[in-house]
């Protein structure tokens, strides 16, 4: 699940110059992400979206972790997310060379096991996008 998560999120970075989700919910019927954003998805930006997601997932990308000394990762990545406890070492999840960041979830080993993201639906409220899926096993 968190794969999918780290590829939407690069995919809305890359497409739009937006910060990657403040909030989400994943499980495995229907997952969310919001970000913040002022405007509600053309029809033509969601089909943008979700091939775009789908185009990296069929990649095979191998999903690997790395680790990095808080310090170092500072320097690399945003770690606002992380809790003020983190300990010295911080992990670092790649995949391809698509998207790196941190992350505590759980990764399937490559992209191509995470089958198809399907995009149900988006709403924009009080500068809040939010995009529902769900993920169609292989």
């Amino acid at each position: 699940m968190h794969t999918a998560e780290h590829v939407l999120n690069q995919t809305m970075v890359q497409m739009f110059g937006i910060e990657r989700s403040f909030s989400n919910h994943l499980e495995r019927k229907k997952s969310k992400c919001d970000y913040e954003f002022n405007r509600a998805l053309s029809p033509e930006e969601e089909k943008a979206i979700s091939d775009s997601v789908n185009e990296q997932l069929q990649r095979h990308l191998p999903v690997e972790e790395h680790w990095l000394s808080k310090e170092e990762a500072e320097k690399r990545y945003n770690l606002g997310k992380l809790p003020d406890d983190a300990e010295d070492n911080i992990r670092i999840v790649t995949i391809g060379d698509y998207d790196a960041c941190p992350c505590i979830g759980e990764h399937v080993s490559n992209t191509s096991e995470v089958g198809e993201f399907v995009l149900g639906s988006t709403s924009n409220e009080e500068g809040v996008l939010r995009l529902r899926f769900k993920l169609k096993r292989p």
